[in-house]
């Protein structure tokens, strides 16, 4: 797998945010998939005119834009409601593309202030992130390499950058950030507010707020590095429902600039679960056996470069 860390769970997902690309810790235990979990078979969404892409939307209630982040809150449940969420799992399907797409299983588990791991499984192998907030690891069996390695600098200033377990607009202004209007847009054939965040250490993101939701259609992640350069990604947000006191996002999808749309599907998400802070620690290496060995054929490249999503 290129890297797990090469992509980045929307959550952005939850958080519009991103799902996830996501990166971060890894347990020596393997996390299975919730097989009690109920499908998600999202409808696909109706194809637009290209003339309503991109373009100028209808004339939208004048807002502020620290108002349109205050109903964005209240939308997605409510400031108390997301300060209560101390820490995150969510379980899904991640389309890995490749021949016949697989379908691979994750989980993501966040904690704040800002412990992320991620888990991908695939044909008995478990690949992990992990970060604690200011290291980070990989394991990538999938590409044969069973030791755990280093995140490197760019990958560190990458998970750096994520948003909180809550998202990007969530108690912008007390985590230094700062909100303005940047104008209205279609998306999905439905007017959108534009916002422009910048954050306290100088990154921009743009996030479009759907005008009658108030909840994330589309957040602009991190960029990510394709064919030797930085490429510009967008997290698209659908299928809102609730969990708990609060809106999640069940299904992402990220598209890189020059890359295939790559989805995140979610079947579960469990609001504070017990993750201790041993969980987000350096990882210890897998035991192969002979048949994964077997198994890890050049054919599992495909599915190992997950997509520049998650995340928020």
């Amino acid at each position: 797998m290129s890297s797990v860390s090469s992509w980045s769970l929307p959550f952005s997902l939850l958080l519009a945010c991103a799902l996830c690309a996501f990166a971060p810790d890894a347990a020596a235990v393997k996390v299975e998939r919730d097989r009690t979990a109920p499908q998600v078979q999202p409808q696909p969404p109706k194809p637009e005119a290209a003339s309503t892409v991109n373009s100028a939307a209808p004339e939208l209630p004048k807002l502020t834009a620290d108002e349109i982040a205050q109903r964005n809150a209240q939308a997605r449940g409510g400031l108390a409601a997301w300060r209560a969420v101390q820490s995150l799992e969510i379980s899904g399907l991640l389309d890995a593309g490749g021949k016949g797409n697989a379908r691979l299983p994750f989980t993501l588990q966040m904690k704040r202030p800002h412990y992320q791991r991620v888990a991908i499984e695939f044909q008995g192998q478990t690949a992990v992130q992990v970060y604690d907030g200011q290291n980070g690891w990989k394991l990538r069996p999938f590409l044969n390499r069973m030791d755990v390695e280093p995140f490197s600098e760019e990958e560190t200033q990458r998970l750096a950058h994520q948003d909180d377990l809550d998202g990007p607009l969530i108690d912008y202004s007390a985590k230094g950030s700062t909100l303005e209007l940047d104008g209205t847009e279609m998306v999905e054939g439905k007017p959108n507010y534009r916002l422009k965040l910048t954050m306290k250490d100088g990154t921009v993101r743009r996030i479009w707020i759907d005008g009658t939701t108030f909840l994330e259609s589309k957040v602009e992640g991190n960029p990510r590095r394709l064919d030797g350069r930085m490429r510009r990604v967008e997290n698209t947000l659908r299928d809102y429902r609730k969990v708990g006191d609060v809106l999640i996002p069940f299904v992402s999808e990220s598209k890189a600039e020059t890359a295939p749309v790559r989805k995140m599907t979610v079947e579960k998400v469990v609001l504070n679960p017990g993750l201790e802070d041993r969980v987000f620690g350096k990882p210890e290496p897998p035991v192969q056996t002979s048949s994964q060995a077997a198994r890890a054929t050049p054919a599992t490249s495909a599915i190992a470069h997950p997509p520049a999503a998650a995340s928020k």
